[in-house]
C-alpha cells in the first residue's frame, strides 16, 4: 500500500471510534507505557497535545505533570520547537493543536524520551507520520528514546520506508508492546 492509501485508511478507522473505544484504548496504551523502564528512568518527556482523532494525551500529562518534566511541541515554519508543559499556557497552535506559549525553547538534546504520534507504524520500528516531516525533522536531531503510541489497527506488518526516515525504540498499543 501507498503512503496516501495507508493514511485513508487509518483516517476512516479512527473516525469509526466511539468516545469510549477512544478513551479505554488511550487508557491501555498509557497504562503500558507508564510500566515501562523507558519512562520511569526519564525525567525530561516529549509529549504531544492529541487531535481528536489521536490517542488522548490529556489524562496522561495531568496524572504525570508534577512528578515528571513534560514537553510539548510547537510549530514553527517547518520545524518542532520545544517547551515547557503547563496547562495555563496552551494556546490553539498550527494545524487547531494546543501548543506552549513562551520563549524558554528547550534543545532537544536535553530530552530523555519522546512519545511520538503517528498515522501508523510497522513491526520493524517504521512510522508513517501525516506528511509534513516536522517529527522526522526533530527526531533525527535527538538521541532520546522514542516510543511511539497507537491504536492496535495502526500497527502494520509492513510500511514504506525512507532513508531519512527515524525508527522507534518501541511501540505501545492496547494489546502489545514491540521492542527495536
Amino acid at each position: 500500500m501507498e503512503k496516501k492509501e495507508i493514511r485513508r485508511k487509518i483516517k476512516g478507522m479512527r473516525m469509526m471510534l466511539s468516545e469510549a473505544e477512544k478513551q479505554s484504548a488511550a487508557a491501555e496504551v498509557f497504562e503500558k507505557l507508564e510500566k515501562m523502564a523507558a519512562f520511569m528512568m526519564s525525567d525530561k518527556i516529549l509529549m504531544y497535545h492529541s487531535l481528536p482523532d489521536e490517542l488522548q494525551t490529556v489524562e496522561f500529562l495531568h496524572k504525570w505533570g508534577d512528578k515528571k518534566h513534560f514537553f510539548l511541541p510547537r510549530v514553527n515554519g517547518v520545524n518542532l520547537e520545544i517547551l515547557p508543559y503547563e496547562q495555563t499556557r496552551l494556546e490553539l497552535g498550527a494545524f487547531h493543536i494546543e501548543e506552549p506559549q513562551g520563549d524558554d525553547i528547550v534543545d532537544p538534546s536535553e530530552l530523555e524520551l519522546i512519545i511520538v504520534p503517528a498515522v501508523a507504524y510497522d513491526r520493524r520500528g517504521n512510522r508513517l507520520g501525516r506528511g509534513k516531516g516536522f517529527y522526522d525533522r526533530l527526531l533525527a536531531t535527538t538521541k532520546a528514546t522514542k516510543i511511539g503510541v497507537a491504536y492496535d489497527f495502526q500497527l502494520m506488518d509492513e510500511l514504506p520506508a525512507e532513508p531519512h526516515d527515524v525508527p522507534m525504540d518501541f511501540v505501545v498499543t492496547q494489546t502489545t508492546v514491540i521492542k527495536f
